[in-house]
């Protein structure tokens, strides 16, 4: 399975070889069990202001800015964009609601990718759509020794959030790679969209309540049920980069 991947995604990108010399980590979802948290605050605003939606939309949605998520819900619901005053006064109640339910918990497993990681000798790189200050301050805390903030893409440093492939790219420059010397590593479907976009082999975590095929049909590479399960996968996933060539 991982060989017939890797084949495909060469084939798909006229490449002769995947290179991994970094991965880039989403954020929500995959290195902390935040979606959930990140949902029940969405789902409260979009109640509180008569928006349009469903809980199971901000899984959807996940890896957009927090503007482009107001900016959609406003025009599914009244037709228009949200004002700037209307952006930056939810976003800041949505805010304040997930820092009272976030407990900061780290994604299972998530610990154990990154020990993988760092033995293969790549660099790793945090690339979200948030822009919340409170969970990119604790990155360091939680895993120590393996973030960089000059290697991290936030909601603060793109003009485009995902499913746009700005992010992805930006954390190739930052990683001095190219994107066949690149791997993600992503939980949602738009970010998935965004990482294809790059042209880097996409890595889907299935963490939420989302279907598999979600993640499949956004073009995921390889997909797997959580983090741990990709742990167990990483030495055959790199020899597999390594050996496999067109």
């Amino acid at each position: 399975m991982i060989h017939e991947a890797i084949t495909r995604y060469l084939q798909k990108h006229h490449q002769t070889a995947l290179s991994p010399k970094a991965v880039l980590f989403d954020m929500d979802g995959v290195l902390y069990d935040s979606m959930r948290f990140h949902a029940r605050s969405w789902s409260e605003i979009a109640q509180k202001y008569h928006l349009n939606a469903r809980t199971e939309d901000f899984y959807l949605f996940e890896g957009r800015t927090g503007e482009s998520t107001i900016n959609e819900l406003f025009q599914r619901t009244f037709h228009r964009d949200a004002t700037e005053g209307e952006k930056q006064a939810i976003y800041k109640e949505k805010t304040a609601l997930f820092c009272t339910y976030n407990d900061g918990s780290p994604m299972p497993g998530a610990a154990e990718v990154l020990k993988e990681a760092r033995m293969a000798g790549l660099q790793r790189l945090v690339v979200t759509g948030s822009g919340q200050s409170s969970l990119i301050d604790k990155l360091n805390k939680s895993y120590p020794g393996h973030f960089e903030r000059d290697k991290m893409v936030t909601a603060f440093d793109v003009k485009y959030g995902k499913p746009h492939p700005e992010p992805y790219l930006m954390g190739l420059e930052k990683a001095h790679v190219q994107a066949n010397e690149a791997f993600v590593v992503e939980n949602a479907p738009l970010g998935v969209e965004a990482a294809v976009a790059a042209h880097i082999f996409t890595i889907a975590v299935n963490t939420g309540p989302l279907p598999d095929h979600v993640l499949t049909e956004a073009g995921a590479d390889l997909l797997y049920p959580d983090m741990g399960s990709l742990a167990k996968d990483w030495r055959e996933i790199m020899e597999a980069a390594r050996s496999v060539r067109l």
